[in-house]
């Protein structure tokens, strides 16, 4: 390796903070969890008709198989740091994960939620973890949005082990922070919680990310730094 790109790599790093990292993994942690997806959904109807534990326990299943698919990304990306951290790699990188945030965003502004008929049987606490867990892994093309979550944010930084454990660590707990909030405001609204309502909160929510996604994509086209 050059001198040049060698001190390139060390500026690059020193700019690598432990809050850099613990703010990007909230980020990414409540945009991967926050869509009124399938685990969504589920989670809101638990809520509403066993009780907020339910619900919870259903959100943290779906944030521990989140979290799965956060680190299966973030080594293999790791295993390409040479590649990626070529400015002009990272450059397309950005546009190319701004735009699939933009899609994401689009695709959850437009997507129109289903509620189920309640189901009689609450089971255990455990069960509905289980399911939640299991709801969310059978879904692994979650693993592009961390992709294009990890090349916008400049996520993954493996030559400091630790910073980065903290990272991922804050994308678990930004995930459990959504759940908790999601499934207060539920228990709360429980008599005017309804279809229009989950409908109402993924529109905001695809509206936030490409808001984002496009500050984001003129940021990297203007050459700027937003975070």
């Amino acid at each position: 390796m050059e001198k040049s790109e060698l001190c390139s790599r060390i500026m690059w790093f020193e700019h690598v903070t432990l809050l850099d990292l613990t703010v990007k993994g909230l980020l990414v942690g409540i945009v991967a969890s926050a869509p009124m997806g399938p685990v969504g959904v589920l989670c809101v109807q638990r809520t509403l008709n066993k009780g907020r534990w339910y619900g919870l326990v259903t959100g943290v299943g779906a944030a521990v198989s989140d979290i799965i698919y956060a680190l299966i990304t973030g080594f293999g990306m790791s295993f390409v740091l040479e590649f990626i951290e070529q400015p002009r790699t990272m450059y397309f990188l950005q546009l190319i994960g701004s735009l699939m945030l933009f899609g994401f965003g689009w695709f959850t502004f437009r997507t129109k939620p289903t509620l189920r008929p309640p189901s009689k049987n609450k089971g255990s606490l455990m069960h509905n973890f289980a399911t939640g867990f299991l709801v969310t892994l059978s879904n692994p093309l979650i693993i592009f949005l961390f992709m294009a979550l990890f090349a916008r944010f400049t996520f993954v930084v493996p030559e400091h082990p630790w910073q980065q454990a903290l990272g991922y660590l804050s994308i678990f707990l930004g995930a459990i922070l959504w759940w908790c909030g999601l499934t207060y405001v539920v228990d709360k609204l429980r008599t005017t919680f309804d279809l229009a309502r989950i409908s109402l909160i993924n529109r905001l929510i695809g509206a936030i990310v490409m808001v984002v996604s496009m500050l984001g994509l003129l940021s990297t086209l203007l050459g700027l730094t937003l975070y």
